[in-house]
């Protein structure tokens, strides 16, 4: 296990007050739909919630560059490759989504 201290771990009360507040924003989109919300509605929450998770994403991948590539790249050249690797492939994959 890697027992490595994450970039974030400064700010992880933070994340997880923010991932509470969107597993509440789930909870509510269940209620809409259940209630028959009218869509648009159920949209521009989805919409909202899309957005919260976005920013949560974009928050880990700065703290994964500020803590974990910078860590890495000053550990040898090819460490920092590989976490650059391992950040675009995070990049990209939250581009897609």
């Amino acid at each position: 296990m890697d027992t490595a201290q994450h970039g974030y771990i400064g700010r992880k009360d933070d994340y997880l007050k923010r991932l509470r507040r969107i597993e509440g924003q789930a909870r509510g989109l269940q209620r809409m739909v259940d209630d028959e919300a009218y869509c648009i509605d159920i949209l521009t929450q989805l919409s909202a919630m899309t957005k919260a998770l976005q920013a949560v994403g974009l928050g880990l991948l700065e703290e994964h560059m500020n803590h974990c590539v910078m860590h890495a790249a000053q550990e040898s050249s090819a460490a920092g490759h590989e976490k650059i690797d391992e950040a675009m492939a995070a990049i990209t994959r939250l581009v897609k989504s």
